[in-house]
Protein backbone atom coordinates (compact mmCIF):
# COMPACT_ATOMS: atom_id res chain seq x y z
CA UNK A 1 0.00 0.00 0.00
CA UNK A 2 1.30 3.50 -1.18
CA UNK A 3 1.72 5.49 1.98
CA UNK A 4 1.32 9.37 1.63
CA UNK A 5 3.91 11.70 3.58
CA UNK A 6 1.57 13.53 6.40
CA UNK A 7 2.76 16.85 7.64
CA UNK A 8 1.07 18.79 10.42
CA UNK A 9 0.40 22.58 9.75
CA UNK A 10 -0.80 25.44 12.26
CA UNK A 11 0.17 28.34 10.65
CA UNK A 12 3.46 28.88 12.18
CA UNK A 13 6.70 29.67 10.79
CA UNK A 14 8.00 26.14 11.67
CA UNK A 15 4.71 24.43 10.51
CA UNK A 16 5.04 26.30 7.23
CA UNK A 17 8.94 24.99 7.47
CA UNK A 18 7.73 21.25 7.64
CA UNK A 19 5.58 21.84 4.52
CA UNK A 20 7.93 23.14 2.38
CA UNK A 21 10.35 19.79 3.38
CA UNK A 22 7.55 17.37 3.41
CA UNK A 23 6.64 18.75 -0.20
CA UNK A 24 10.09 18.50 -1.56
CA UNK A 25 10.42 14.76 0.01
CA UNK A 26 7.23 13.95 -1.51
CA UNK A 27 8.29 14.86 -4.77
CA UNK A 28 11.68 13.10 -4.32
CA UNK A 29 9.78 9.68 -3.20
CA UNK A 30 6.69 9.81 -5.94
CA UNK A 31 4.33 10.18 -3.29
CA UNK A 32 1.03 12.00 -2.27
CA UNK A 33 1.42 14.49 0.25
CA UNK A 34 -1.31 15.07 2.98
CA UNK A 35 -1.70 18.64 5.27
CA UNK A 36 -3.42 17.93 7.97
CA UNK A 37 -4.38 20.24 11.05
CA UNK A 38 -5.70 19.32 14.55
CA UNK A 39 -8.80 22.08 15.58
CA UNK A 40 -10.38 21.80 18.84
CA UNK A 41 -13.21 24.26 19.40
CA UNK A 42 -12.20 27.63 21.42
CA UNK A 43 -14.93 28.80 22.90
CA UNK A 44 -14.75 32.89 24.48
CA UNK A 45 -18.07 34.39 25.15
CA UNK A 46 -16.92 37.80 24.91
CA UNK A 47 -16.87 37.54 21.14
CA UNK A 48 -19.88 35.93 19.46
CA UNK A 49 -18.75 34.95 16.60
CA UNK A 50 -15.78 32.72 17.99
CA UNK A 51 -18.69 31.23 19.97
CA UNK A 52 -19.66 29.25 16.67
CA UNK A 53 -17.68 25.83 15.90
CA UNK A 54 -18.83 25.94 12.29
CA UNK A 55 -17.17 29.12 11.67
CA UNK A 56 -14.15 28.20 13.94
CA UNK A 57 -13.94 25.29 11.62
CA UNK A 58 -14.48 27.26 8.33
CA UNK A 59 -11.55 29.47 8.88
CA UNK A 60 -9.30 26.44 9.96
CA UNK A 61 -10.53 24.63 6.71
CA UNK A 62 -9.87 27.71 4.60
CA UNK A 63 -6.28 28.18 5.81
CA UNK A 64 -5.27 24.52 5.84
CA UNK A 65 -6.55 24.68 1.76
CA UNK A 66 -4.79 28.26 1.29
CA UNK A 67 -1.20 26.60 2.68
CA UNK A 68 -1.74 23.87 0.50
CA UNK A 69 -2.79 25.12 -2.91
CA UNK A 70 0.53 27.27 -2.25
CA UNK A 71 2.68 24.52 -2.52
CA UNK A 72 1.01 22.58 -4.65
CA UNK A 73 2.13 25.55 -7.31
CA UNK A 74 5.65 25.22 -6.09
CA UNK A 75 5.94 22.06 -7.23
CA UNK A 76 3.96 21.09 -10.25
CA UNK A 77 2.37 18.00 -10.34
CA UNK A 78 2.53 16.95 -6.57
CA UNK A 79 -1.06 16.27 -5.74
CA UNK A 80 -2.06 17.34 -2.38
CA UNK A 81 -5.29 16.37 0.11
CA UNK A 82 -5.99 18.15 3.11
CA UNK A 83 -7.84 17.04 6.55
CA UNK A 84 -8.86 18.95 9.89
CA UNK A 85 -8.91 16.62 12.87
CA UNK A 86 -10.74 17.46 15.26
CA UNK A 87 -9.63 16.77 18.91
CA UNK A 88 -6.62 16.51 20.98
CA UNK A 89 -3.31 17.73 19.04
CA UNK A 90 -1.68 14.58 19.90
CA UNK A 91 -4.09 11.76 19.43
CA UNK A 92 -5.02 13.88 16.26
CA UNK A 93 -1.55 13.55 14.77
CA UNK A 94 -0.80 9.93 15.84
CA UNK A 95 -4.13 9.44 14.46
CA UNK A 96 -2.92 10.91 11.05
CA UNK A 97 0.36 9.23 11.57
CA UNK A 98 -0.67 5.93 11.21
CA UNK A 99 -1.24 5.67 7.71
CA UNK A 100 1.15 7.70 6.35
CA UNK A 101 4.57 6.72 4.95
CA UNK A 102 6.14 9.62 7.67
CA UNK A 103 4.71 12.38 10.00
CA UNK A 104 6.77 15.91 9.20
CA UNK A 105 6.23 18.38 11.75
CA UNK A 106 7.65 22.17 12.81
CA UNK A 107 9.95 22.35 15.86
CA UNK A 108 10.55 25.36 17.52
CA UNK A 109 14.27 26.46 19.46
CA UNK A 110 17.37 25.08 20.37
CA UNK A 111 18.64 24.53 23.62
CA UNK A 112 17.05 22.95 26.89
CA UNK A 113 13.91 25.43 26.44
CA UNK A 114 12.35 25.17 22.95
CA UNK A 115 8.49 25.30 22.17
CA UNK A 116 4.94 23.41 21.39
CA UNK A 117 6.74 19.85 19.20
CA UNK A 118 9.66 19.35 21.50
CA UNK A 119 7.36 19.90 24.80
CA UNK A 120 4.58 17.87 26.56
CA UNK A 121 2.85 17.25 22.64
CA UNK A 122 5.80 16.44 20.66
CA UNK A 123 7.14 14.27 22.84
CA UNK A 124 3.79 12.28 23.52
CA UNK A 125 3.19 11.81 19.28
CA UNK A 126 7.43 10.70 18.33
CA UNK A 127 6.60 8.58 21.52
CA UNK A 128 3.00 6.92 20.57
CA UNK A 129 3.12 7.01 17.00
CA UNK A 130 4.19 4.03 14.80
CA UNK A 131 5.59 5.66 11.90
CA UNK A 132 8.92 7.56 11.51
CA UNK A 133 8.77 11.80 12.88
CA UNK A 134 10.71 14.00 10.94
CA UNK A 135 11.09 17.70 12.54
CA UNK A 136 12.02 20.73 10.94
CA UNK A 137 12.97 23.85 12.27
CA UNK A 138 11.83 27.36 10.87
CA UNK A 139 14.18 28.66 8.15
CA UNK A 140 14.84 25.26 6.76
CA UNK A 141 16.02 25.82 2.98
CA UNK A 142 16.41 23.36 0.36
CA UNK A 143 19.95 24.53 -0.41
CA UNK A 144 20.94 22.46 2.99
CA UNK A 145 19.81 19.26 1.23
CA UNK A 146 22.59 20.36 -1.40
CA UNK A 147 25.18 17.43 -2.72
CA UNK A 148 27.77 16.29 -0.15
CA UNK A 149 25.42 16.91 2.53
CA UNK A 150 24.70 13.21 4.32
CA UNK A 151 22.52 11.62 5.80
CA UNK A 152 23.56 10.94 9.16
CA UNK A 153 21.91 7.66 10.92
CA UNK A 154 23.05 6.28 14.45
CA UNK A 155 23.68 2.86 14.81
CA UNK A 156 23.30 0.69 18.11
CA UNK A 157 23.40 -2.41 19.92
CA UNK A 158 24.83 -6.21 19.52
CA UNK A 159 21.97 -7.19 17.31
CA UNK A 160 21.88 -6.12 13.91
CA UNK A 161 18.31 -5.66 13.95
CA UNK A 162 18.65 -2.80 17.18
CA UNK A 163 18.99 0.04 14.37
CA UNK A 164 17.26 -2.25 11.62
CA UNK A 165 14.36 0.35 10.91
CA UNK A 166 16.52 3.45 11.34
CA UNK A 167 18.77 2.31 8.60
CA UNK A 168 16.31 1.22 6.60
CA UNK A 169 15.21 5.20 6.62
CA UNK A 170 18.47 6.69 6.36
CA UNK A 171 19.54 4.60 3.15
CA UNK A 172 15.66 4.94 1.19
CA UNK A 173 16.12 8.69 1.72
CA UNK A 174 19.98 8.67 0.89
CA UNK A 175 18.43 7.03 -2.27
CA UNK A 176 16.22 9.60 -3.03
CA UNK A 177 18.38 12.38 -2.76
CA UNK A 178 21.38 10.80 -4.35
CA UNK A 179 23.48 11.78 -0.87
CA UNK A 180 25.68 9.57 1.20
CA UNK A 181 24.95 8.02 4.40
CA UNK A 182 27.19 8.41 7.36
CA UNK A 183 26.61 5.32 9.95
CA UNK A 184 27.50 6.40 13.36
CA UNK A 185 28.45 3.99 15.95
CA UNK A 186 29.53 5.39 19.67
CA UNK A 187 31.08 3.10 21.84
CA UNK A 188 32.29 3.36 25.48
CA UNK A 189 34.48 1.22 27.66
CA UNK A 190 32.68 -1.16 29.74
CA UNK A 191 33.08 -0.34 33.35
CA UNK A 192 35.86 -3.20 33.81
CA UNK A 193 37.55 -1.47 31.79
CA UNK A 194 37.26 1.68 32.74
CA UNK A 195 38.60 1.16 36.65
CA UNK A 196 40.79 -1.82 36.21
CA UNK A 197 44.67 -0.59 34.53
CA UNK A 198 45.28 -4.99 34.41
CA UNK A 199 42.15 -5.17 32.30
CA UNK A 200 43.21 -2.07 30.13
CA UNK A 201 46.82 -3.34 29.54
CA UNK A 202 44.76 -7.06 27.97
CA UNK A 203 42.11 -5.15 26.17
CA UNK A 204 45.22 -2.88 24.24
CA UNK A 205 46.98 -6.62 23.91
CA UNK A 206 43.94 -7.71 22.21
CA UNK A 207 43.78 -5.28 19.58
CA UNK A 208 40.97 -2.65 21.66
CA UNK A 209 37.30 -2.58 21.50
CA UNK A 210 37.64 -0.51 18.13
CA UNK A 211 37.56 -3.33 15.78
CA UNK A 212 34.78 -4.96 17.76
CA UNK A 213 32.39 -2.38 17.09
CA UNK A 214 33.79 -1.78 13.98
CA UNK A 215 32.97 -5.28 12.80
CA UNK A 216 29.45 -4.49 14.44
CA UNK A 217 28.40 -2.07 12.45
CA UNK A 218 29.53 -3.68 9.14
CA UNK A 219 27.53 -6.42 10.08
CA UNK A 220 24.49 -4.36 10.61
CA UNK A 221 25.16 -2.30 7.34
CA UNK A 222 25.63 -5.24 5.23
CA UNK A 223 22.04 -5.96 4.21
CA UNK A 224 21.47 -2.57 3.14
CA UNK A 225 24.56 -2.06 1.15
CA UNK A 226 22.93 -4.88 -1.10
CA UNK A 227 20.04 -3.63 -1.04
CA UNK A 228 20.95 -0.15 -1.91
CA UNK A 229 24.38 -0.96 -3.60
CA UNK A 230 24.60 2.66 -5.42
CA UNK A 231 24.71 4.67 -2.22
CA UNK A 232 27.57 5.53 -0.94
CA UNK A 233 28.61 4.70 2.67
CA UNK A 234 31.00 6.07 5.23
CA UNK A 235 31.56 3.70 8.45
CA UNK A 236 32.14 6.32 11.41
CA UNK A 237 33.38 4.88 14.32
CA UNK A 238 33.75 6.71 17.82
CA UNK A 239 34.65 6.89 21.62
CA UNK A 240 31.84 8.71 23.18
CA UNK A 241 28.17 8.94 24.30
CA UNK A 242 26.07 8.41 21.47
CA UNK A 243 24.50 11.70 21.62
CA UNK A 244 27.42 13.35 21.72
CA UNK A 245 29.30 11.82 18.76
CA UNK A 246 26.48 12.05 16.89
CA UNK A 247 26.15 15.98 17.23
CA UNK A 248 29.58 16.25 16.47
CA UNK A 249 29.20 15.64 12.98
CA UNK A 250 26.07 17.28 12.58
CA UNK A 251 27.48 20.03 10.96
CA UNK A 252 27.89 18.16 7.55
CA UNK A 253 23.67 16.36 7.89
CA UNK A 254 21.12 17.46 5.61
CA UNK A 255 18.96 14.66 7.84
CA UNK A 256 20.14 13.43 11.09
CA UNK A 257 18.29 9.63 11.60
CA UNK A 258 18.08 8.51 14.86
CA UNK A 259 15.86 5.07 16.69
CA UNK A 260 13.62 5.37 19.63
CA UNK A 261 13.24 3.81 22.67
CA UNK A 262 9.85 5.20 24.24
CA UNK A 263 8.96 4.44 27.92
CA UNK A 264 5.93 5.66 29.69
CA UNK A 265 6.41 7.29 32.97
CA UNK A 266 4.06 8.43 35.79
CA UNK A 267 4.01 12.33 34.41
CA UNK A 268 3.72 10.51 30.71
CA UNK A 269 5.60 9.39 27.47
CA UNK A 270 9.17 9.72 27.58
CA UNK A 271 11.74 9.22 24.62
CA UNK A 272 15.31 7.45 24.94
CA UNK A 273 17.98 10.24 25.62
CA UNK A 274 19.70 9.99 22.41
CA UNK A 275 16.68 11.06 20.50
CA UNK A 276 15.93 13.57 23.55
CA UNK A 277 19.51 15.00 23.04
CA UNK A 278 19.83 15.54 19.14
CA UNK A 279 15.80 16.50 18.77
CA UNK A 280 16.79 20.02 21.42
CA UNK A 281 20.57 20.50 19.77
CA UNK A 282 20.87 19.82 16.08
CA UNK A 283 19.69 21.99 13.85
CA UNK A 284 19.57 19.94 10.70
CA UNK A 285 16.14 18.04 10.30
CA UNK A 286 15.74 15.26 12.58
CA UNK A 287 13.92 12.35 11.93
CA UNK A 288 12.57 9.52 14.65
CA UNK A 289 11.82 6.26 13.63
CA UNK A 290 10.47 4.02 16.13
CA UNK A 291 10.97 -0.19 15.72
CA UNK A 292 8.08 -1.80 13.84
Amino acid sequence: MTRPITVGFDGTEESLAALDWAAREAVRRGLELRVVQAWRFQEDRAIDVLSDPETQAGWVRDAVAEAAEAVAVRHHGLVVTTDVLEGGTVEALVEAAAGAEMLVLGSRGHGPVVGFLLGSVGQQVIAETTRPVVLVRAGDEPAAEAAGREIIVGQQGEDPEDSADALGFAFETAAARGATVRAVRAWTLPPVFAYSPGSLKLLDEAGGLEPREKQALQTALEPWRERFPDVPVVEHIEMGSAGQVLLSVAARAQLMVVGRRARRTAVGARIGSVAHGVLHHAGCPVAVVPPV
